[in-house]
């Protein structure tokens, strides 16, 4: 049934649901998946197509579930969605002219800063801040920027979307994070488009992984509207982190 053994796919579908949760509340599931995609024997490619099947459910799924609770206005997103869909589709084209090998020793290094930044950056709230950008220039500028590294590479999509907001829109984390997850779905679909017609996607993996995504997603969203977001940061230094070294070792032990 499964591209894989069914012990591993089983192991795949908790880690969607564990992704789901985390992106949900404060972005970076994709810490999660893609590692244990690559750590499951699925190629860089593979682990990234497969990763934006299922990680599609999970951030429409919370994107639903914070319009349904009044945290954010879908349709007022859609220009900008309509820019994460085409930069999504653009870092995606941009990972397939990349050669494997490279792909496998760029993972691990992000991953690494991705996980130094949560564990240092201090001051973030559910506050309002100033905004520092007005959101025409930030729809041109940060969007197209960060969809096209969720084309590119994925992992931590949802959390630099966030901290955007934060730290440039002035919107407060648990506002931030709403405003995310339309963005996020949008760069996973365009990307998506474009992993599909190579054949690099693990279908019947990444379609249970997406059943699990949609639970976690709702869960966490859940949580996220009410108590913020304080319980994921330490979970996304840690777990980016310990993939991380996991990946590096697997690396330069090969």
């Amino acid at each position: 049934m499964f591209e894989i053994a069914t012990d591993t796919a089983l192991l795949l579908v908790l880690a969607a649901f564990l992704a789901g949760f985390v992106d949900s509340i404060a972005g970076g599931g994709g810490l999660i998946t893609v590692p244990a995609l690559l750590l499951a024997g699925a190629s860089p490619v593979e682990a990234l197509g497969t990763n934006k099947l299922q990680g599609s459910f999970g951030s429409g799924t919370a994107a639903l579930a914070y319009a349904r609770a009044g945290h954010v206005r879908l349709k007022d997103q859609l220009a900008m969605a309509a820019i994460a869909g085409l930069a999504g589709a653009a870092g995606a084209l941009i990972a397939h002219l990349i050669p494997a090998h490279v792909l496998r020793l760029i993972m691990p290094v992000i991953l690494i800063g991705i996980a130094a930044f949560f564990a240092l950056r201090k001051g973030l709230s559910d506050q309002d801040r100033v905004q520092r950008m007005k959101p025409a220039v930030f729809a041109l500028t940060a969007v197209p920027l960060i969809s096209a590294y969720d084309g590119f590479f994925g992992p931590g999509t949802g959390s630099f979307f966030m901290l955007g907001f934060v730290l440039l829109a002035g919107y407060g984390v648990l506002k931030a994070t709403a405003h995310t997850k339309l963005l996020n779905f949008a760069s996973n679909l365009g990307s998506l488009l474009v992993f599909v017609p190579t054949g690099a996607i693990w279908w019947m993996t990444g379609l249970a992984m997406a059943v699990a995504q949609t639970a976690g997603a709702l869960v966490g969203a859940r949580l996220a509207m009410r108590i913020g977001s304080r319980l994921i940061r330490p979970l996304l230094v840690v777990t980016s982190a310990g993939m991380a070294l996991r990946l590096l070792w697997q690396a330069y032990s090969g």
